[in-house]
């Protein structure tokens, strides 16, 4: 599967529960560590759990690797490290907060 089907898969796999606001960012001309990023919000630390379990479920019934998971204890925001694709599930505050979105963003300064 290349990076593009798997984001595809994160996708499907984040729409399946429910997540909102879901973005899917091209940062491959930004860092040699991953591809692309995909951003989901969720209303409550249950379901931001519930939507990276189901990413990784998702991606591993089709034989894709997570090379691991962040941020499960608290579920404020959790992350699912799948190698050129790294997703972000993210409580509303937390997101508007870290503006991920922003701060990945061509031709952000600092």
């Amino acid at each position: 599967m290349d990076a593009r089907e798997k984001v595809k898969a994160v996708v499907a796999a984040l729409e399946d529960i429910k997540a909102e606001n879901i973005t899917v960012l091209d940062v491959s001309q930004m860092s040699s560590i991953f591809e692309w990023m995909v951003i989901a919000s969720a209303n409550s630390t249950r379901q931001t759990r519930a939507l990276a379990e189901n990413v990784q479920e998702k991606l591993e019934e089709v034989g894709e690797r997570v090379f691991g998971t962040e941020g499960m204890e608290t579920g404020e925001w959790v992350l699912v490290d799948l190698g050129e694709v790294i997703v972000h599930v993210m409580q509303p505050a937390i997101r508007q907060y870290y503006n991920l979105e922003g701060l990945w963003s061509p031709g952000w300064k600092a």
